[in-house]
């Protein structure tokens, strides 16, 4: 049976790439660093829950030390302030979850995958592409992540170990419950979205099951988003 780590794996995004690889059959990890989190998302078929700090070395080593083999790892850890982030402890911290936290779990992940010729999906975001006046640092977090992926694609290629991002629009996730509570903004998502709805986390859970999936031993050092046409808008 494959192993997949999926970091952020007990809430949005992450727990939609959870389920997926479950119902695929994946051994899966979900970890987090929110104990309430993994208490919320509860017992499911397929799915082991565990606390990790993507920001704190001894957390990571602790996660990934302790499994003896790994086939794909999704780094779906994340935080976004929203309006908080010209302050530059919180630009920071924010950094230090959703960039330097991927390139922990690359890292303590790669002999793993190397063993098992396994794969990455990074989760990088459209505001990897333009710019969000309200969150400098999310935004520059997510251009690192998808430049990150293309430069460990390249230096692990020989490892065989492949690695790809996603690059999700407006989901339909806690994070954007705030924006699809008011209708003006909504209203204003939709106007540039092609497909007139928002996503859901199992689509964005499809992808990252195909990317780490052997129908995919081709591709590598790529983004996809997965955004219902807003980017080509």
């Amino acid at each position: 049976m494959k192993t997949a780590v999926v970091t952020g794996g007990t809430r949005g995004i992450g727990a939609g790439v959870a389920l997926a690889l479950a119902e695929a059959g994946w051994r899966v990890i979900a970890a987090s660093a929110s104990e309430a989190e993994r208490a919320a998302f509860g017992p499911r078929p397929g799915i082991e829950l565990a606390a990790l700090d993507v920001t704190n070395d001894a957390s990571v080593a602790a996660l990934f030390d302790g499994l003896d083999r790994l086939d794909g790892l999704v780094n779906c850890a994340g935080i976004l302030r929203r309006g908080e982030e010209y302050d530059i402890e919180v630009f920071a911290q924010v950094l230090d979850v959703n960039l330097t936290g991927t390139m922990r779990c690359c890292l303590a992940a790669h002999d793993l995958l190397a063993e098992g010729k396994g794969a990455i999906v990074n989760t990088a975001s459209m505001l990897s592409t333009f710019g969000g006046p309200l969150v400098p640092a999310y935004s520059a977090s997510k251009g690192g992540v998808a430049q990150l992926t293309k430069a460990l694609a390249g230096g692990w290629a020989g490892d065989g170990i492949r690695v790809n991002a996603i690059a999700p629009g407006w989901i339909e996730t806690e994070m954007t419950q705030g924006l699809r509570d008011d209708p003006a903004r909504t209203e204003g998502v939709m106007a540039r979205t092609p497909l007139k709805r928002w996503g859901k986390t199992s689509e964005v859970g499809a992808l990252a099951r195909w990317l780490l999936s052997d129908e995919a031993s081709f591709v590598t050092g790529s983004v996809y988003p997965v955004d219902g046409g807003y980017l080509a808008m």
